[in-house]
């Protein structure tokens, strides 16, 4: 069974939708602490007028690196569905899948959800929905807090080694053995992170995902790379979305 846990990040790039389509199982895991100015309330859009990438954000209550991602709320004191809708309509009114794409963003965006972890959550699964993407998608286990305990203890046991088992890959391989998972996938970004070999002495194959140089028509502009995949499914139909969700290597 192919296994890939990952944060649920806001609206992701498609290398996450790649991820996600490549596994049986995909697990989004929000019990870690929250980084500021990761992509867990911000991505990009496309700027039609500048042909640039530009930032879009969620205001959120009380950022702390001294809390987990799940116990982050949204800021209610801001308009940011209106701004958000706003930027999303002024930078792709003229797109391709206009129509269809603003309201279902539009549907995802009006739901009442208090956490940032819960909107990312039921948007990215939502999407996947949208886009035919038939990976199971995990967002609690029961084995999940008794993962934390123990490896919290396991990083104080003699023969541990910290260098080579550090907490996040600790926290991987419990998961794999509770799945009964023989292969795990990762982005590329994860490469100087985990070891092939450290999993292989587990009994699991790690595989990264490097996805390829994509492009696609932007309203005939130069292509602007890297953008949330709300810039992906504006320019391209379902089935223009199934092959680039294949456009990657294994390494």
């Amino acid at each position: 069974m192919r296994l890939a846990i990952m944060q649920p990040y806001l609206f992701p790039y498609i290398g996450y939708f790649q991820l996600i389509n490549a596994v049986d199982k995909y697990i989004l895991y929000d019990e870690l602490t929250f980084i500021k100015d990761a992509w867990i309330n911000r991505n990009r859009l496309l700027n039609k007028g500048q042909n640039k990438a530009d930032y879009f954000t969620i205001p959120l209550e009380s950022k702390s690196s001294n809390k987990k991602i799940n116990q982050i709320k949204i800021s209610d004191q801001f308009d940011w569905k209106r701004k958000f809708l706003n930027k999303v309509y002024l930078n792709y009114k003229r797109a391709p899948y206009f129509d269809e794409v603003y309201y279902f963003i539009e549907t995802m965006i009006s739901s009442e959800v208090d956490y940032i972890s819960d909107f990312n959550k039921k948007s990215i699964i939502r999407i996947c929905d949208f886009l035919d993407i038939d990976t199971l998608i995990s967002t609690t286990e029961s084995y999940f807090d008794s993962v934390e305990n123990d490896i919290k203890e396991m990083e104080f046991k003699k023969g541990i080694d910290p260098i080579e088992y550090p907490i996040k890959v600790l926290r991987v391989l419990e998961f794999c053995k509770n799945e009964s998972a023989n292969e795990f996938y990762n982005s590329i970004g994860g490469k100087s992170l985990y070891s092939k070999e450290t999993f292989r002495k587990n009994n699991i194959d790690l595989s990264f995902i490097k996805t390829d140089e994509i492009h696609y028509t932007q309203f005939g502009n130069p292509f602007v790379p890297s953008l949330s995949i709300i810039d992906v499914m504006m320019f391209n139909s379902k089935d223009e979305i199934q092959r680039l969700l294949d456009c990657y290597s294994l390494e």
